[in-house]
């Protein structure tokens, strides 16, 4: 069995805290971990580590291999597939089941689960059993996980599922066979349909009605299902398929800009839908987000309410919050932007990050926390004649050697051990000790120890944008 984890979203549903460059999937927004994690930690418990595989443009490489690199450190990087282009999810998948067929050589009969990178699950438990029996029975199908509804949402897709007392003929067939012990299997159904995002009315119809589950974006399926559904459904994508691997690659941008809804799993007779009920949320939105977190006390003492009713605060940095005499409100702060929103419109947001586009804020792409082969930085202030870092190196890694013309630098060693080339000189730092490079001096920093070296790196100059740097 085999996993294609999906991390090319761009949530901007969630700014201020998802960026253009660092969207939500790779946030941590409910525990130390990120949602990107949080995803390849669940799925290794039922798939090898080394059968989970990646897909992600090129500008997310580094948050990806660094991420997963923080929880397996034996993560290797052609489990990354690079996207030449965002085409979106159905091209997206024909990649990975490309890349495994060619290149892994992997049997084509095998399962492939494809998960969003993105979703909060509550039971893990009760979510890898639905998991486990839908890469177990889901023989020649485009299976797909739906999650059993809770209320009417209009912010998810729905699924039509067969009811009524119709008899399920794929549940039948697979008793008869005893491939399902009745008492402990998943509730498999046909799906009848694929209903886009309703409205209120609407989502209450599906929901009382019973017929209906949310769509969670999960699909099952092998490679050789996946070749003869998509030759009937996506010629376009097929066409490309019959390619090898390496003229696939440099057709992809030719490939449609299309969901695996839209190009196949909506037309095919051969979907089947598993069901679940294991407390799923997508986290589209910051109304998700409160529903998620309200139910743990909000136990930060910087979040001061007074006669404050129904207020979520999240925060990202250690400022005192403090609200009164408010209500239904959600707030969000990060360390550049603050969004003061009322509660039950995160779905407007999407009208800032327009209006943010349009008069090109630098908040709207500005990277929070940007990885790099070597590590990553967070900014932590940045002023128009300074700006301050913290930079963090892996143990090995090494930034190359550069310069700049307009800016200065002041390291300050916070742990681990730096090696620092400047003016030809090298010198060893450790924990509160610092060093000054001027402007026009060529300098390198490498961690030479066994542990992360941070340091807080200070820029002054009349120029400190990213193009001042002349590498060696």
């Amino acid at each position: 069995m085999y996993s294609v984890i999906l991390c090319g979203g761009s949530g901007t549903r969630l700014w201020p805290l998802s960026r253009k460059n660092y969207p939500k999937q790779f946030l941590k927004l409910y525990s130390n971990k990120s949602l990107l994690q949080e995803t390849f930690l669940r799925i290794s418990k039922i798939i090898p580590k080394n059968n989970i595989f990646f897909v992600a443009n090129k500008s997310d490489f580094y948050n990806v291999v660094n991420q997963i690199r923080e929880v397996y450190p034996n993560f290797s990087e052609d489990r990354f597939l690079e996207e030449p282009e965002k085409r979106n999810t159905a091209p997206a998948i024909a990649l990975s089941v490309k890349y495994l067929k060619d290149k892994i050589k992997i049997d084509q009969s095998k399962q492939i689960i494809f998960l969003p990178a993105d979703h909060y699950i509550t039971n893990q438990k009760k979510y890898l059993k639905v998991v486990k029996d839908a890469l177990t029975k889901n023989n020649n199908n485009i299976g797909t996980i739906g999650i059993t509804p809770v209320g009417a949402e209009t912010g998810y897709g729905y699924i039509k599922k067969m009811t009524n007392g119709k008899k399920n003929k794929l549940q039948a067939k697979d008793r008869k066979n005893k491939k399902i012990n009745k008492k402990k299997s998943v509730t498999v159904n046909k799906v009848l349909e694929f209903k886009e995002k309703p409205d209120k009315k609407t989502a209450e119809k599906y929901v009382k009605s019973g017929d209906y589950l949310w769509n969670a974006g999960m699909y099952v399926f092998n490679c050789k299902t996946f070749f003869d559904e998509i030759k009937k459904y996506s010629p376009v994508i097929f066409e490309n398929l019959k390619n090898n691997y390496d003229v696939f690659i440099k057709n992809f941008r030719k490939m449609p800009n299309i969901s695996i809804d839209y190009a196949l799993s909506e037309k095919s007779k051969k979907v089947v839908v598993f069901e679940g009920d294991f407390g799923w949320s997508d986290i589209g939105s910051f109304d998700n987000l409160a529903e998620v977190l309200l139910k743990k006390e909000d136990k930060n003492k910087k979040h001061i309410k007074v006669d404050s009713n129904n207020v979520f605060i999240h925060s990202t940095t250690n400022k005192l919050i403090a609200t009164m005499g408010v209500r239904d409100l959600i707030v969000v702060e990060n360390n550049d932007s603050i969004l003061i929103q009322k509660r039950g419109q995160s779905e407007k947001v999407k009208d800032i990050v327009e209006l943010l586009k349009k008069n090109n804020y630098k908040e709207i792409d500005h990277n929070v926390i940007v990885h790099s082969p070597w590590g990553k930085y967070e900014v932590l202030i940045d002023g128009r004649r300074h700006k301050v870092r913290k930079v963090t190196i892996y143990p090995g890694k090494k930034i190359k050697l550069q310069m700049h013309y307009h800016r200065a630098e002041h390291w300050v060693v916070v742990k681990g051990t730096a090696e620092v080339i400047y003016k030809r000189n090298k010198k060893i730092l450790v924990a509160n000790e610092s060093v000054f490079i001027p402007p026009s001096v060529k300098h390198q920093i490498k961690n030479p120890g066994k542990i992360n070296l941070e340091i807080i790196e200070v820029q002054t100059g009349n120029y400190l944008g990213a193009d001042d740097v002349i590498e060696f």
